[in-house]
Parts: C-alpha cells; sequence; structure tokens
C-alpha cells in the first residue's frame, strides 16, 4: 500500500508539462489572470519572460487550454527555426492553406494583406530566445499588421537582447515576468499538487523545515523542485523494498531531501 502511495506521489513530479497540472497559486494566478487580460486587449505583442523553470512553458500551455474553445489561437511549443517552414505552417493554421515550394516573408506579407479577418488570431511562440533575430524583427512587422496577435515566451537571460531591442520594446505593449516561488509558496505548490492526485499522507509529509530546505536547495524553481521531489519518492520506494525501518513515512527525512539533492546535481557531492 505504502510503495502505490509513493509511486503516485513520484509521479506527480513528472518533468511534463501539462495544463491539467497547473497549480493555483495567489500571486501566480494574479499573473495569469493579467496575461489573459492582456489578450483580450487591442495589443500586438504580450512578452512572458523569465528563468527556465519559472512556469513560462505550464502558463502558456493552460492559456491554449482555456482560450482554445473561444479563440482562434494556435500554440507553437517547438520553435519551427526556418523562415519558410515558420510562413508555410503560419499560411495552413491561419488560411488554411499549404504550400509545397518556398513561402518568403515578402510573399507570406501580400497573402496576409489579401485576406481580411473576422477574429484575430492568437499565436503562442514558447522558446522564443531560439528564434533568430531576423526572424523576430518578421514577427514583429507580422504583428503591426494586425492581422495577427503574437504571445512570446522568452527565457530571461544575462544578456536579454531581444528584451533590449527598441524596436521591439515599442511594439510590446505588455511585458509580464515570472520568478521563481517562495518558501510559502512552495509548500503551498507541493500540497496541492499531491492533493489533486489524491496523495493525501504524501502531501501531509512537508512541514515548514522540510520545505525551507527545499526551497534553500532549489531557490524556489518549480522544474528543479519537481525533479528534486521526483528523486526523493523514488528514493523513498528503494527504501520500502530494502530496509524499511530506515525511513519514517509521517515526514519527510532531511537526509533524504538532501540525497536527492545530490543525486539531482542540486549539491555537489
Amino acid at each position: 500500500m505504502e510503495s502505490s502511495i509513493f509511486e503516485s506521489s513520484k509521479n506527480v513530479f513528472l518533468d511534463i508539462v501539462n495544463a491539467g497540472d497547473y497549480v493555483q497559486l495567489d500571486r501566480v494566478s494574479t499573473i495569469y489572470q493579467s496575461l489573459k487580460d492582456s489578450v483580450n486587449k487591442p495589443l500586438k505583442m504580450i512578452l512572458l519572460y523569465g528563468k527556465p523553470g519559472t512556469g513560462k512553458s505550464m502558463f502558456l500551455k493552460k492559456l491554449y487550454h482555456d482560450l482554445s474553445n473561444t479563440k482562434r489561437v494556435h500554440l507553437y511549443q517547438t520553435p519551427i527555426l526556418d523562415d519558410s517552414e515558420f510562413f508555410k505552417k503560419l499560411a495552413h493554421d491561419l488560411l488554411d492553406v499549404k504550400y509545397n515550394g518556398e513561402l518568403n516573408f515578402t510573399q507570406f506579407m501580400k497573402v496576409i494583406e489579401e485576406h481580411d479577418v473576422d477574429e484575430i488570431p492568437i499565436i503562442l511562440l514558447d522558446e522564443a530566445q531560439l528564434y533568430s533575430g531576423s526572424l523576430m524583427e518578421k514577427i514583429r512587422l507580422l504583428s503591426d499588421t494586425r492581422k495577427m496577435k503574437f504571445v512570446i515566451i522568452l527565457h530571461k537571460t544575462e544578456k536579454e537582447d531581444l528584451i533590449a531591442k527598441e524596436h521591439f520594446q515599442t511594439r510590446i505593449w505588455e511585458t509580464i515576468e515570472l520568478e521563481n516561488a517562495s518558501s510559502t509558496e512552495l509548500k503551498t505548490y507541493i500540497q496541492k499538487k499531491l492533493m489533486k492526485a489524491n496523495c493525501f499522507d504524501a502531501a501531509n509529509m512537508f512541514g515548514n523545515k522540510s520545505v525551507n530546505l527545499i526551497h534553500k536547495l532549489t531557490n524556489g524553481n518549480y522544474r528543479d523542485t519537481n525533479k528534486l521531489l521526483y528523486t526523493l519518492f523514488d528514493i523513498y520506494l528503494q527504501y520500502l523494498e530494502n530496509d524499511r525501518s530506515k525511513i519514517n513515512i509521517n515526514q519527510v527525512s532531511n537526509k533524504i531531501i538532501e540525497m536527492s539533492a545530490i543525486q539531482t546535481g542540486l549539491i555537489d557531492a
């Protein structure tokens, strides 16, 4: 019975982006509502950025899930780095037109200008830092036509070249930044994720002290927390199979937290 609980708890923290796994936190929910409100404004471009592991892809997936029944919305999770392939994908998704040969930017702009739109489609671009500067400039020009709206997800880096470009700053009329969780938010995040999966006993294992240690090790980063807890429950499963007497199933052990951190590379062994 215990092994099934820990197996279920372990799977809760798989590194998979699923809109159904969204966890309601007050600050995060406020930011998400701002993003939804921005989509309804007459904005040409919206930028959502933050460090890796702050939940940007989850926001985008949830936004797609929430809007897809009422709006024309297209999610590009994997960047299309070739210009012609990118424009052919847009032509297919927005206009239901297929191109077999090359489709350059000038040709695509002519096609767009020739079509009237009853409803402005929303294009969600994940991992936009992987697009070339020239393609991002073309995306900016496409947004100027007001025939489509872009929500751009970008990693926050030290250079932040893309954000700093003057032509982008004047056209992205809304910027939203995601940050790591506080210790209190991290506790709510962990417990709510477990309770959503009916792992109530596992959720009760996390007190303030254990969460404070997890926060210290992960700096409140959601991705690092997921990796740490996936490993932690895997270690608990190994103890159940080999030496049940060495673990306390009522409270998370700092020792096992630290073992998990070593195994995931958060602590140098």
